[in-house]
């Protein structure tokens, strides 16, 4: 059964060890039959959570601010998979992913909850110079318990570029086996 795949890119590096990866996953999904889109955050106006409470959650826009979060509401409503791409920064997400993440919330509130649940899953593809992803996917995990989401699994390269690593045909593997 065909999925509907979202990809959340949170690089600030369109041609990047992350964007390599996010190429290589999409590329053994759309493979395996399924559609990917893939939101390239950094270049998207996207401005931070207000903590307002104030989202709507069955509306177009369920968030008070209108900004570039309005292109990805629809997509996430509608995925089956979301996949989470973001270099490592600080043993974290990068501050693009993680404000797209925040802005999210919005589906949780108001007229029901259409981000929890609902039979989603999630991956997580991540690069980094160094190494030292514990308290990221620690993060994650916590992530996936709150919004009930399937942890498909993650590809995880450190230690520099990707090309040419095994981490790259792990990505194509992953997006294959969804």
């Amino acid at each position: 059964m065909s999925k509907k795949i979202v990809v959340l890119n949170g690089s600030p590096r369109k041609n990047g060890n992350t964007s390599a990866l996010v190429r290589e996953f999409t590329r053994g999904a759309r493979e395996a039959g399924h559609t990917a889109t893939e939101f390239f955050l950094d270049k998207m106006d996207i401005h931070g959570c207000k903590g307002c409470f104030g989202g709507h959650s069955s509306q177009e826009c369920p968030c008070v601010q209108k900004d570039d979060m309005r292109k990805i509401y629809p997509a996430v409503r509608e995925c089956d998979v979301i996949v989470l791409a973001t270099p490592l920064y600080y043993w974290n997400m990068s501050g693009q992913i993680r404000t797209a993440i925040d802005r999210l919330f919005a589906l949780e509130e108001g007229d029901g909850n259409l981000l929890r649940g609902h039979g989603r899953a999630c991956a997580l593809l991540m690069a980094a110079e160094g190494h030292g992803f514990e308290d990221v996917l620690l993060y994650y995990e916590h992530l996936m318990e709150h919004l009930k989401w399937k942890d498909l699994g993650h590809v995880l390269a450190g230690g520099g570029g990707v090309e040419g690593k095994p981490e790259l045909e792990q990505a194509y593997g992953l997006g294959r086996s969804i």
